[in-house]
């Protein structure tokens, strides 16, 4: 026996398509960067309306080609995803106790998404009309 301790190699820039809770865990990291663009680039799309309808028009043009296009079909499929990870993990960074028993983890998703799902639904009445 040489004393010296094993140390497992670890490769130390695809460590996280070892296992599957890795390889979610990074994905719903990167979410969060398409989530931080898109705000931004909303942002930017207000300072542009501040500028005149000519400027804004310019901008919604380029948001309307393919590149735009594709950048928020995957941005909203990551704020689906991003959301779905967060309400399961509600329970446990959230958990209520309701005459001294904790309430059950399924109760708690599930008001989430009840809540979310009441709040699409005013939001697109609002918009639509």
């Amino acid at each position: 026996m040489s004393g010296r301790p094993y140390i497992r190699p670890v490769s130390t820039t695809r460590w996280w398509l070892s296992e599957g809770r890795y390889f979610r865990y990074m994905m719903r990291e990167l979410s969060s960067l398409f989530i931080g663009a898109f705000t931004i680039l909303l942002i930017f799309g207000l300072y542009q309306l501040s500028q005149g309808q000519a400027q804004f028009e310019s901008f919604t043009a380029k948001l309307m080609g393919p590149a735009g296009t594709a950048f928020i079909f995957v941005t909203f499929l990551f704020s689906i995803y991003h959301t779905y990870t967060w309400f399961q993990v509600t329970p446990k960074a959230m958990p209520i106790a309701l005459a001294g028993k904790r309430l059950p983890g399924f109760v708690i998703v599930a008001t989430h998404w009840l809540g979310f799902v009441l709040v699409t639904a005013a939001l697109w009445l609002l918009v639509a009309g």
